[in-house]
């Protein structure tokens, strides 16, 4: 066995592992902290395959700015953990059943599993020859010149998400006073300023 079929099931084992205890954990900090793990095994398989762009992009953006932006927001949150408890207990048949479901699904769809003879021939004709292209280049290629459109309707995609994330997110308080431009500019400068004659030795 080489270093590399070591290195691959080490990797492998680690980012299962961390995976189940993203959603095993109690501790949402924990969770977050096994997520940053599971970040690192997966960008160690991607250089075991020579993707070391991918890689790099799996450490500097997942692993430097999501899971820490995650990390920030679940410290900062004042969240009651024994509710949440209490709701997951509530919803815990229904959870199970969807989860039999998913399973028995998988099961189906494993067990009709079958591998087509050109198979290989048809992944390997989609990027191009390592030896000629590097893999920056050819995940350049594929992504903005063979798969331009497919690239720029997911980002479409996350771009609604967003947005449809802050719109269902946004709360609008009264108790707080806001700035309204349209209100200051459309304002009458005759109302809005008064003139007072101080008298001389007399404060306002």
């Amino acid at each position: 066995m080489t270093v590399a079929v070591l290195a691959f099931y080490a990797f492998s084992i680690v980012g299962v592992v961390a995976a189940l205890m993203v959603t095993l954990s109690r501790n949402p900090v924990h969770s977050v902290l096994w997520l940053i793990l599971t970040f690192l095994s997966a960008a160690g398989l991607m250089v075991l395959l020579g993707a070391e762009f991918v890689a790099m992009l799996l450490i500097i953006v997942y692993v430097g700015a999501v899971a820490v932006l995650f990390l920030f927001v679940v410290m900062m949150l004042d969240v009651d953990f024994a509710e949440l408890k209490s709701e997951m207990v509530k919803y815990m048949p229904l959870g199970l059943l969807v989860a039999v479901v998913v399973l028995i699904q998988l099961g189906f769809g494993l067990g009709a599993w079958a591998t087509s003879e050109g198979a290989m021939g048809l992944r390997q004709a989609v990027t191009p020859d390592a030896a000629v292209t590097e893999n920056t280049k050819a995940l350049g290629l594929l992504m903005y010149d063979t798969y331009l459109y497919l690239f720029q309707l997911s980002g479409l995609i996350l771009l609604v998400a967003m947005i449809g994330a802050i719109v269902l997110t946004l709360r609008h308080r009264k108790d707080i006073k806001r700035q309204n431009v349209l209100h200051q500019m459309w304002r009458d400068p005759a109302k809005a300023l008064e003139m007072v004659d101080v008298k001389p030795g007399q404060g306002l």
